[in-house]
């Protein structure tokens, strides 16, 4: 016989298929083989047509187009046959579905084949139907479902049940139709029937809530009978496995408790008796019994309130935790999750438990332990867990280290009871994963020991005995150590502070500069590290004047860095060493303490500097300033080309917040600044650095354009505060020219200096924003000596009924503006004008008297724990501002 012929047996097809060595002729076959079947489609060929279909259900499962074949289907199906029917009823539901037009057609004939004499065709017309059936088909044929839900064979009854299941998920509108014959096969005697009934009424209680109330007035007393009949009954062959019997059905029936007993207490007291004795008595051997014993848990901790019950569901997952396998520890762990929210106190018994799984060799299993512990900390177990963990740190794999550290960090933050305690969980974290440290954990770091004013000796030591101990060098560690011996270093040498918890030490000024140079020559240090070094060695300068000659040798070494930062702040500070003395002192006094509640508050993004861009939220420093993010403001504001600010750089190293200058481009190609920047030179490098006014250069890309998106404007004091923070902002565009040169500006330098301030002249208050719900108010005012410098004093009315939280406001402006925000007095606005938020603003106009002021600005907040956001232009400002 020709193996491509309408009269080719299937088996032949598939042998010339598996045959095929290539793709290649693997296609050609089955081409050939389409070609053959087309033909005989063509020629109405009533013979093969069965056979036709089972090599396109074939070639169909291969993943090859089958469509043409789809019209055959329909006529087995039209045939009086039960073989051919068989064939197209499989050919229907395998190559078409729901989404098929020719569908439409099919509908008479299932109609007849449901009312069918013979139950084996109704068989076949209701397993397709539950397969394909599409909401026009569920509304035609529903009836027809509805009355074979009685039928007299089981077989039958229960194809019909799963069926009445797909038409009420397509069309919920006839639930109502079904509930009561799915009430009447719960009383079923037959498993198949009777799990098929459970599964819709489970089913019909999701979606419709008339079902629901039927169901917990009618059904669960019988439910209860039967789940107890099921759980007590002999050994029966047919449907025992591992001993238990019928687990499928014990299943269903939890499941559809747990869905009548959820929000009613009377329904959830008819199940407590039977859920206890499913829990106690149910074999855990076997994984039958365990699945039950889940699905127990489950409805226990979804019904109403039943304190015992709830022990006892949670003391079984508490077993879970110490079974061999790993899936049962995995969804024991997901179940307590959810049951620390309802009983935390139970859950907190199986603590041991759950922190061996955190030392599990299965990573989602320790992963999902870890997560658990974190939920189970509190103010009163915060300091053994945390000891565990930390203890586990030593020895975890590298891969699981990030997450370890980081819930750690977020623990120790958290629940901290004492700033000592915080401090030596920090070093301890430091010294074992210091390099999967994340930035903010350090930064706050940075922020607490900067407000322990008793512990910056004791901190200073902890350091320097972390670094001289430490293995291998932990980057952040370094860090932390480097910043810390900058600002007390004396305090180390000194012995100040010293607490009786302590072992005495003895650090010379010398061994205090080792530290730094060995952070600087080390060959894992990073740019970072490099220059905060460096800034800890400006300062140890002034603080040891004994080896303020090595200190200066250290520096100059990096005069020759082929890295352009380190170059140019080696040659600064050796300038600053050698050449003004008289300022030095106060350049590099202690940095004031750090306010912690700011901090955390724009780490929380209550109140930022900036606004935020599209590109990623506003960079959190240690000192609590928000440093301006990266990218343009006109990508988020819209505002016009010729008003955009030039990019900012990009990265969040730390340097270029300490030093204002983009490193990425400097550390990959030796002599440039920044992308597409010229290098600075020496002496606008170090104007910037102490924030002394110089002119603008008159270059597209010089250091103007690079700070003429900066939002934060310091004074000289400020600036001369933050060179001894590690986070120091970079200092604002330049004001015009007429400034003096560098070297009077620094020898006639009084640090401290007070600068007057006097009232200018007074301008009109505007509504500069109104809206149903929010009112924004603009006072004015100018200093006299400064006429490009406008104070704008805003004041946020609340105009609704409710109360707003988390209120932000964000502006920007074109690039002729410079504009800086001060903290808004608070983030709360109360409802119907009963209060108002004030914050102030500063902007600078560098064409003054050419162009007028104008802003962007964007209001975020939340109203009944729903996010607001409104945007709007502010063009009325009064001239001459």
């Amino acid at each position: 016989m020709n193996p491509f012929s309408s009269g080719t047996r299937l088996r032949d097809m598939i042998r010339a298929i598996r045959a095929c060595k290539t793709a290649a002729e693997e296609r050609a076959v089955v081409r050939k083989e389409c070609a053959a079947i087309r033909a005989s489609i063509n020629e109405n060929d009533h013979d093969y047509r069965h056979r036709n279909i089972a090599k396109l259900m074939f070639i169909h499962m291969l993943g090859y187009p089958t469509h043409f074949g789809q019209m055959e289907c329909l006529k087995l199906i039209a045939s009086a046959e039960f073989p051919e029917k068989r064939i197209g009823y499989l050919g229907l539901m395998l190559l078409l579905d729901e989404r098929q037009e020719v569908l439409m057609l099919v509908t008479n004939s299932l109609k007849q084949d449901l009312n069918h004499a013979n139950q084996y065709i109704v068989g076949l017309a209701l397993c397709a139907l539950g397969n394909i059936c599409s909401a026009e088909m569920a509304r035609d044929l529903a009836p027809e479902v509805e009355r074979l839900l009685q039928f007299r064979d089981p077989n039958t009854r229960k194809k019909a049940a799963l069926c009445a299941i797909r038409i009420i998920k397509k069309v919920p509108d006839l639930a109502e139709n079904f509930i009561n014959p799915a009430a009447v096969l719960l009383k079923e005697k037959h498993h198949g029937v009777l799990i098929t009934g459970v599964q819709l009424c489970t089913d019909l209680c999701k979606v419709s809530a008339e079902a629901l109330e039927y169901c917990r007035k009618k059904c669960t007393e019988g439910l209860v009978r039967t789940l107890k009949d099921v759980a007590n009954s002999p050994y029966t062959p047919e449907y025992d496995i591992a001993g238990i019997t019928d687990p499928f059905l014990h299943i269903r029936l939890l499941r559809l408790l747990r869905v009548l007993g959820q929000g009613d207490a009377d329904a959830s007291d008819l199940m407590n008796d039977i859920l206890a004795q499913v829990a106690t008595k149910t074999e855990t051997t076997k994984n039958a019994g365990n699945a039950i014993l889940y699905e127990c848990v489950e409805t226990i901790m979804s019904i109403e309130d039943n304190g015992g019950l709830r022990v006892l569901a949670i003391n079984i997952l508490g077993r879970f935790l110490s079974n061999r396998d790993n899936n049962i520890r995995y969804v024991a762990l997901n179940m307590l999750m959810k049951a620390i929210t309802v009983d935390t106190q139970a859950v907190q018994r199986h603590r041991a438990t759950i922190l061996e799984c955190v030392k599990d060799s299965d990573a989602s299993i320790r992963k999902r332990a870890l997560e658990l512990v974190y939920l189970l900390i509190n103010e009163s177990n915060v300091k053994p867990l945390t000891k565990e963990l930390i203890e586990y740190l030593e020895r975890s794999d590298q891969e699981f280290k990030g997450d370890l550290t980081a819930k750690i960090c977020s623990i120790i933050a958290k629940f901290s009871p004492e700033k000592i305690w915080y401090i030596d969980q920090m070093l301890k974290v430091l010294s074992e994963a210091g390099n999967f440290v994340k930035d903010e954990a350090w930064h706050a770091l940075i922020v607490v020991i900067s407000n322990a004013s008793d512990l910056h000796g004791y901190t200073v030591r902890a350091l320097y005995r972390a670094f001289q101990t430490s293995a291998e060098q932990q980057e952040t560690l370094v860090r932390v150590a480097v910043w810390c011996m900058g600002e007390y270093g004396d305090l180390l040498v000194k012995n100040v502070g010293m607490l009786d918890i302590e072992d005495p030490i003895t650090v010379t000024e010398s061994d205090a500069v080792d530290v730094l140079e060995v952070a600087i020559k080390h060959h894992t240090s990073d740019l970072t590290t490099k220059a905060m070094s460096l800034i800890a060695l400006l300062k140890l300068s002034s603080r040891f004047p004994s080896s303020s000659e090595r200190i200066q040798d250290i520096i100059t070494q990096n005069r020759g860095s082929l890295v352009l930062e380190l170059q140019q702040r080696s040659i600064e500070f050796n300038s600053v060493i050698e050449k003004h003395q008289n300022i030095r002192s106060a350049l590099v006094e202690r940095m004031p303490v750090l306010d912690e509640a700011t901090f955390i508050g724009r780490r929380a993004g209550s109140t930022p500097a900036t606004v935020s861009t599209s590109n990623g939220a506003s960079l959190n420093l240690p000192n609590g300033v928000t440093k301006p993010p990266a990218a343009p403001l006109v990508d988020l504001l819209d505002l016009s080309s010729d008003d955009a600010p030039a990019p900012s750089s990009s990265g969040a190293d730390f340097l270029q917040d300490l030093l204002g200058v983009d490193l990425s481009a400097a550390s990959k190609q030796p002599g440039i600044s920044g992308t597409n920047q010229a290098p600075r030179t020496g002496t606008d490098v170090l104007l910037d650095l102490l924030s002394i006014e110089t002119p603008p250069a008159q270059s597209s890309s010089s250091i103007t354009d690079i700070l003429s998106s900066s939002q934060v404007n310091k004074s000289p004091d400020a600036s001369l505060e933050g060179l001894s923070s590690p986070s120091a902002l970079s200092t604002q565009a330049a004001t015009p020219a007429g400034a003096a040169p560098m070297m009077d500006l620094l020898d006639g330098f009084v640090p401290n200096s007070p600068i007057p301030e006097d009232n200018g002249p007074v301008y009109p208050s505007i509504v500069a924003f109104e809206s149903s719900s929010l009112r924004i108010m603009f006072n004015f005012s100018k200093s006299r000596g400064n006429p490009q410098t406008t104070s704008i004093q805003a004041t946020f009315t609340n105009l609704s009924l409710n109360v707003y939280t988390d209120f932000i406001f964000q502006a920007a402006v074109p690039k002729f503006l410079q504009l800086h925000l001060d903290p808004a007095s608070s983030n709360t606005l109360p409802a119907s004008g009963n209060g108002s938020i004030t914050q102030n603003l500063r902007v600078t106009n560098s064409q003054h008297g050419k162009k007028s002021l104008v802003m962007r600005m964007r209001i975020a907040y939340k109203s009944n724990d729903e996010d607001i956001l409104e945007e709007g232009q502010i063009n009325n400002f009064p001239r001459g501002l």
